[in-house]
């Protein structure tokens, strides 16, 4: 017999994001004064931060490779 396990949820990033966009909505002071890029980063950010990382790598190949 197998088992088999999965780790499934929301995980940080998203509550974080999901705070700080309640947070926002309802007017709580320093949220409140954010501009949506920085509200919705936690739901983007990391993406954002694997394309940096992908492009630095790519860079630094095609660098190595001359």
């Amino acid at each position: 017999m197998s088992e088999s396990s999965s780790s499934g949820g929301i995980g940080i990033l998203g509550l974080l994001g999901v705070l700080f966009v309640a947070l926002k909505l309802i007017g709580v002071a320093p949220v409140a004064t954010w501009s949506w890029w920085w509200v919705t980063a936690p739901f983007w950010g990391g993406f954002a931060l694997l394309l940096v990382i992908m492009a630095f790598a790519g860079l630094v190949y095609m660098w190595a490779s001359k």
